[in-house]
Formats: structure tokens, C-alpha cells, sequence
């Protein structure tokens, strides 16, 4: 996996440089998005620090504590939630938002319990991401323009597990209380759309 550093052979930006009470941690591995998202968030007044690895993550999270992080769950060298910790243990106060592509109840409340105030699910735009990182908590965000149909919701969480027990067919229909064959049916399939 190549990082922005290697494509054009500057060094990420490690450090904020403007106001500490606006710092903003973006950790995500997809570089068009975190690109995407840090210009976005910038033109939103934060001081935005954006790298794509949980061991940077951590560095900046431990040499510089953000007020505000926005933090992938998947990176290519581990979880979102190592560097959620180390953010949680150099500033309790940071506010943290979760993101990820596989959305479900599981790994929000894991989020959760590890220190973030929301999950958000990939790709999310940069009006959800502020309103998720400024929301006082004593009102509901409004509900996405777009969220997950039931279908591709029951989709994710199957491939989720798929996954979780590495691919195998038979133990995933184990778990999930499905016959085999009906698995095999949805995993040859495409994702639903929405």
C-alpha cells in the first residue's frame, strides 16, 4: 500500500500549526478520500493533520493530542480504535468520530466503548463528519440523506462475518443460522445498491 508520502516524496505534515482548540486528526488509508475530507475540513476553519496508518496515527496522537479526530476503523497496518485509545489516553476530552465501510452494531458499540462520540459509515461527506465532531450530545444528529438500505445493511453484516471467519463458508452459515447453500447464493452476488 503506497501513502501519499510515497507518491510525491514529501514528508505527511505531522504537527498542527494553527489553533489547538480547531486541531483535527484524520487517519484513513484511502487517499483520494482523506485528501478529499482534509481539504474539506480545512475550508471549515480546522487545523487538519491527515495521514493513512495507525502507527502515525498514534505519533500525532501522542506528540501533539487533536481536539478532533476522524479515524478509519480499517488501516492497513491494524485498527482504528489503537489509535482512538492513544488519542482517549493523551487527551480524554478529544472529540472522536469512527468511520468505516462495514457498518454494524458490533463494531459501533466497540468504537464506542473505546472513546469515540459517533460512527460514521464510509463515505461520509464532510457536513456529517462536522456535525458528528461538534454535536453537543444532548441532541439527535439529523438523519442521513442517504443511509444504508436494509438490503445492503444485512449484506455488510454478512460479509462481515464472512470474513471474520476467514472466508469460510461453512462455519459463516454456522454462525449466521443459514443454510449453506442460501450463503453461497448471497456471496455470489453483488452488493444491493444503497
Amino acid at each position: 500500500m503506497t501513502s501519499d508520502s510515497d507518491q510525491t516524496n514529501e514528508t505527511p505534515k505531522l504537527t498542527f500549526t494553527g489553533d489547538a482548540a480547531r486541531s483535527l486528526l484524520i487517519v484513513d488509508d484511502d487517499a483520494p478520500f482523506r485528501s478529499r475530507l482534509a481539504r474539506a475540513m480545512e475550508k471549515r476553519e480546522f487545523d487538519v493533520v491527515a495521514v493513512d496508518s495507525v502507527a502515525l496515527g498514534i505519533e500525532v496522537a501522542q506528540e501533539s493530542a487533536p481536539a478532533f479526530a476522524v479515524i478509519d476503523l480499517r488501516l492497513g497496518d491494524g485498527s482504528g480504535l489503537d489509535v482512538v485509545a492513544a488519542l482517549r489516553d493523551a487527551r480524554p476530552e478529544a472529540r472522536i468520530v469512527v468511520l468505516t465501510g462495514y457498518g454494524n452494531i458490533a463494531t459501533a458499540v466497540a468504537a464506542v466503548k473505546a472513546g469515540a462520540v459517533d460512527y460514521l459509515p464510509k463515505p461520509a461527506d464532510a457536513d456529517a463528519v462536522e456535525s458528528a465532531l461538534l454535536a453537543d450530545g444532548r441532541t439527535l444528529p439529523p438523519p442521513p440523506e442517504n443511509p444504508m438500505s436494509a438490503d445492503r445493511v444485512r449484506w455488510e453484516h454478512i460479509q462481515r462475518v464472512f470474513e471474520q471467519c476467514e472466508r469460510n463458508v461453512s462455519e459463516t452459515a454456522r454462525r449466521l443460522k443459514m443454510h449453506r447453500r442460501t450463503l453461497q447464493r448471497i456471496l455470489n452476488k453483488h452488493a444491493p445498491k444503497g
